[in-house]
């Protein structure tokens, strides 16, 4: 058989990606080869999947087979979302977590030491200063929650925004004010870049260190690394203007500020530097463990990707 004319399609990198769409109240497919999304009255919208590193689905979307299945092929995660984003329902895993990186990670959170190694690093990373001394991890987590408080606060007067606290039902969108309307619309926004980012580098968003417990405790990690350079001042500045749709204009400006601060570019080095704090070498592969039969194609995508 001849070898074929062109190449196999590279997925691109997660780093060089368009953060988000979102996308409401239409189907996705998979039409004359193309990712689009169609609306009630048969209208076309392409979307470049390959090159989005996360899609959120609100409510009114339907998803047909083809596209799960072309989103995946390229990396591309699905995330099923509330109204505004204000709950996370489902994602679906565009690739798949690398063995070698799962027990690595594992292993951090596993050892006592090498967790407080970690959480010590994600604190120095968002805070710009190293942790006190002789704190653990319960503590630093007590230590980070005032400080989080404060930085709110910080922010409402920057942004001349009248702040009271951190307060927002799930199950009632317009209950909040705006602030926190805000604030609620734009955190999902990084979280579902980060996810994307951490599955794509072979890790599982389920085993955290700081957070434990939920299907995304890792994912929260990571975004509370970036959320106060990011999306919180972004919330508080959209707050300010007293726009009549703040989700929309709180995701349009997470967008930019994705863009401009280079977020995708960053993820993933973080997350390397941040585990390679524990200082734990990854485990070796057991001398009993069968060799695969069938040795895979040289990987195309990210670490973790299916490719």
């Amino acid at each position: 058989m001849a070898d074929p004319i062109l190449p196999p399609l590279k997925p691109i990198p997660i780093k060089d990606r368009t953060s988000i769409i979102f996308v409401e109240y239409g189907r996705l497919d998979v039409l004359d080869g193309a990712f689009v999304v169609v609306d009630k009255n048969g209208i076309r919208t392409h979307i470049p999947v390959g090159s989005v590193c996360c899609l959120m689905l609100e409510p009114g979307t339907r998803v047909s087979h083809a596209a799960v299945v072309l989103a995946a092929r390229v990396g591309c995660l699905l995330s099923w979302i509330g109204e505004a984003g204000v709950r996370l329902y489902s994602a679906g895993q565009p690739g798949g977590a690398r063995a070698d990186r799962l027990l690595y990670q594992a292993k951090l959170a596993l050892d006592d030491t090498a967790r407080l190694k970690v959480v010590r690093k994600m604190y120095e990373l968002r805070f710009k200063e190293k942790p006190p001394d002789k704190r653990s991890v319960e503590q630093l987590r007590g230590i980070e929650g005032a400080r989080v408080r404060k930085m709110y606060q910080l922010l409402a007067q920057q942004y001349r925004v009248k702040w009271d606290n951190r307060n927002y039902d799930h199950a009632d969108w317009g209950s909040g004010d705006i602030p926190n309307r805000c604030l609620s619309a734009a955190t999902p926004c990084l979280y579902g870049i980060c996810e994307a980012a951490v599955l794509a580098a072979g890790y599982a968003p389920a085993v955290g260190f700081i957070h434990t417990g939920k299907p995304q405790s890792f994912v929260y990690d990571i975004a509370d690394i970036f959320k106060f350079e990011t999306v919180v001042p972004v919330a508080f500045q959209v707050a300010s203007r007293k726009t009549h749709n703040p989700d929309r204009d709180v995701r349009i400006a997470c967008r930019d500020a994705f863009r401009q601060s280079k977020l995708l570019k960053r993820i993933i080095p973080t997350i390397e530097q941040i585990l390679a704090a524990g200082e734990i070498a990854p485990p070796e592969k057991p001398v009993e463990s069968v060799e695969i039969a069938i040795p895979n194609k040289e990987a195309l995508g990210d670490a973790g990707h299916r490719g």
